[in-house]
């Protein structure tokens, strides 16, 4: 038995050994070469063994397996056993090919394909939370970049270098760009290269002016809805979506953060959401984190928002999930806050006052007060900051009552609380901006002259994230 144990030993391993080396081995002339290649942050590094004689030795490199194409990138000597491949793009894969002469003939190895790894050094040790209490107050480019028609379709002009400027000088630390991407792409979700680039170029402007910068999948026509039904069908679409993004934004540094999705919800419903709805709306939320994950580069350590149901406060702590990831702590939570409805949105109430100033019954709901605000935030606080977290509130705000005089000092209030309450409590909290700066809009800078047409309210916020 030992001798016949033996025998099927040696012969699995003679069977075994030429066919691991059978993608990177060439013979011909009475020589062997078995090519390696292995994909480091800095280069692609290529090792060679050789059995028998040969010259001329060269080597070749494709971005596909097909030799045809290949293009020489060096000659070296006989006596040569490795090479190193510096110009190699990060995230491209390669084959490589040493090309031989044997007995006076040519021959190859077979290829061997690597990548050249996307350096990391740009992303700090930091965790979200020790990014989070970096970013100080954020204002939101909205109904820009999500517009649905056109970045101008509803009625802001196009973004420029001087508006985002504007922002920083102001003292904002973080910009939010809600982006629309379905309506750029084609039927296979492919992103259109124009669209791209200038996502792209107003990311630029954001990271030239020294902000830290948030872009998303916004409304974006409202296709992410939480049916088990859809379940299949959307998250496909967020990978296919996510992977062009991620792809194009991998080498960028720490200070650019992705946001998966916005206010998922099953539109008209505005109840406390079924198991089902909030089961397939974690699940979104889990396939952005892999879909960018799997980009590699900065992307494997890149900071990543997920949200709770609809961005619904009570919805979040009691639903949400947080995805498993392959990066430690570098996930946030993002939650929006509008409390009351009938003082920040509502143009048409008669809810002009807030909190402790109020002189009228009338014209103030008293249920959504400081210790309203003041518990809310100490709720996200407890449940996601202190457990290694970030919340990003990302978006929060109230419309210009320009019509009635003195209600613009309950508006400078509400907003100072909101943004000190969420701040202190580690939480990020970023402005609605909308634009729109006459009654009832929520626009802080005119967008075309980037000049400030509130600045008490907007020193008002910077001053609270202090």
């Amino acid at each position: 038995m030992k001798s016949f144990f033996s025998s099927i030993v040696l012969l699995l391993a003679f069977c075994i050994a030429p066919f691991s080396q059978a993608q990177s081995c060439g013979s011909g002339g009475g020589a062997t070469v078995c090519l390696t290649a292995t994909g480091t942050a800095n280069n692609v590094g290529l090792s060679w063994t050789v059995s028998g004689t040969i010259s001329s030795v060269q080597v070749y490199r494709d971005t596909d397996s097909n030799p045809s194409g290949r293009v020489r990138i060096a000659t070296v000597t006989t006596s040569a056993k490795t090479y190193t491949d510096s110009t190699a793009v990060a995230g491209t894969p390669y084959w490589y090919w040493i090309k031989f002469t044997a007995a006076g003939t040519s021959y190859s190895s077979n290829a061997a394909s690597a990548t050249r790894t996307a350096s990391t050094a740009a992303m700090r040790n930091l965790t979200s939370v020790q990014v989070a209490a970096l970013m100080g107050a954020g204002w939101n480019l909205g109904n820009s970049l999500e517009a649905i028609g056109s970045e101008t379709a509803w009625g802001n002009p196009a973004t420029t270098q001087t508006m985002i400027n504007a922002v920083k000088a102001a003292g904002f630390k973080t910009i939010r760009i809600p982006v629309s991407w379905s309506q750029y792409a084609d039927a296979n979700y492919n992103i259109s290269s124009t669209w791209m680039a200038r996502v792209k170029q107003v990311v630029d402007y954001s990271k030239s002016a020294g902000l830290y910068v948030i872009i998303n999948i916004h409304w974006d026509g409202g296709w992410m809805q939480p049916k088990y039904a859809n379940q299949t069908a959307v998250n496909s679409r967020i990978t296919k979506l996510w992977t062009q993004i991620a792809n194009q934004f991998k080498n960028y540094d720490d200070y650019l953060l992705f946001a998966g999705t916005n206010e998922v919800m099953v539109d008209g419903d505005y109840g406390t959401p079924t198991t089902e709805y909030y089961t397939v709306q974690n699940s979104f939320n889990q396939t952005f984190v892999n879909a960018v994950r799997a980009t590699g580069g900065n992307n494997a350590v890149r900071h990543l928002i997920v949200q709770g149901f609809n961005t619904n406060i009570d919805h979040t702590i009691s639903f949400a999930t947080i995805p498993s990831d392959s990066a430690s702590k570098r996930l946030m939570m993002e939650v929006h806050f509008y409390d009351p409805y009938n003082f920040t949105l509502n143009e048409n109430s008669v809810i002009w006052q807030w909190g402790k100033n109020a002189t009228s019954a009338a014209n103030v709901e008293a249920w959504a007060n400081e210790a309203y605000v003041d518990a809310q935030f100490q709720r996200m606080k407890t449940k996601f900051v202190d457990n290694g977290v970030a919340v990003i509130l990302g978006e929060f705000g109230a419309i210009s009552r320009n019509n009635i005089p003195a209600a613009e000092s309950y508006r400078v209030y509400w907003n100072q609380y909101i943004t000190r309450a969420a701040y202190t409590r580690g939480l990020v909290p970023i402005y609605w901006d909308n634009g729109y700066t006459a009654n009832g809009g929520m626009g802080l800078f005119d967008r075309y002259s980037g000049n400030q047409v509130y600045p008490t309210l907007i020193s008002t916020i910077v001053n609270a994230a202090k």
